[in-house]
């Protein structure tokens, strides 16, 4: 089994398998966007089955698969029912825009995707659009009716921002009330692109729980799943649950299971090191499964124990400058 240096057990693979999105998001990238890699730096389909197949003997049995946005990588629905069929593999989940997501919901639950996270940042279309910069919302709701209607687990996203959907914040919540759905809304966190816009006012943890608190006299903590990122509450009488991820705070480090590989292959033990190797290079320089697997034990061996201590030791962009689309959403 893994485990890092903290005695914590890693069972969470995180699988970035694009830097590419067709979205704009302000708080992810620049308008104009960012340099996406060549084809041939990033992971192939084979390099990532390898190393998933590598890792779940070692313990890996949760499997995210994220972007950018995944669905704009070629053959996907083909690698994911490849995954489907790794023994030991218990979940496979995915995080989307879902712009190109809703015609696909009945081939996502034939494989067996056990669950999805859409990013909906707000639920009027024009906020929508003066965040993404771009002209989709019909499309994601599509996708939230079809995911619903296919009876798949779903999370809904939204990152929360001062000036730009805190009047979203109650509407969200209120789609808890007649769906199964999972709300969880984010902190903002840094990873924006260089020449994004700069962060203002942070709503924390506890700011937007004092404010769904305020609205709605009845919302109450529930127990939070093992190893949860998010702290989970519910509002009486509502079929659904609302999350808050605390993801610039990192409240939630102290039982993190999970390690990410961005879209060209670089393992991230936390959100905010600046990667530890780069197993993609390993491969084609030839290792070995054993040499692979060795690789990943030492890294966990010298793991950083939180998310400030990770980005303290970054030798390189402090302040953090990347895009969330190019280490995995």
């Amino acid at each position: 089994m893994l485990y890092d240096n903290h005695g914590r057990e890693i069972n969470y693979l995180r699988l970035a398998v694009t830097d590419r999105c067709n979205l704009r998001c302000f708080y992810c990238m620049p308008e104009e966007g960012i340099d996406y890699l060549p084809r041939k730096e990033l992971l192939s389909f084979e390099e990532m089955e390898r190393l998933v197949r590598l890792l779940v003997p070692l313990g890996i049995n949760k499997l995210r698969i994220t972007g950018g946005e995944p669905f704009l990588r070629k053959g996907m629905l083909a690698f994911l029912e490849r995954l489907s069929q790794i023994e030991g593999l218990t979940q496979i989940n995915l995080t989307t825009n879902g712009t190109l997501t809703a015609d696909i919901v009945p081939e996502l639950k034939r494989i067996g995707i056990h669950a999805v996270n859409l990013s909906i940042d707000s639920l009027d279309e024009a906020r929508f659009f003066q965040i993404t910069r771009r002209d989709v919302f019909p499309q994601v709701m599509k996708t939230l009716e079809e995911l619903l209607a296919h009876q798949i687990t779903t999370k809904i996203n939204a990152v929360v921002m001062p000036n730009y959907n805190l009047e979203d914040i109650i509407p969200l919540v209120n789609l808890t009330k007649d769906h199964p759905i999972a709300m969880r809304f984010i902190e903002e966190m840094p990873f924006n692109g260089k020449g994004a816009h700069e962060q203002t006012g942070l709503w924390d943890f506890p700011k937007i729980l004092n404010y769904i608190q305020t609205h709605f006299p009845e919302f109450s903590k529930i127990p939070d799943p093992v190893s949860s990122t998010s702290f989970n509450y519910q509002v009486k009488g509502h079929q659904g649950t609302v999350g808050i991820i605390a993801a610039y705070s990192r409240l939630f480090c102290g039982s993190c299971n999970r390690i990410r590989l961005t879209p060209q292959g670089m393992l991230k033990t936390c959100l905010y090191d600046g990667g530890v190797f780069n197993v993609r290079d390993l491969m084609r320089a030839g290792a070995t499964d054993e040499q692979l697997k060795m690789s990943f034990t030492d890294a966990l061996a010298h793991r950083a124990k939180d998310g400030f201590e990770a980005e303290e030791n970054r030798k390189f962009d402090r302040p953090i400058s990347e895009s969330m689309a190019t280490i995995g959403g």
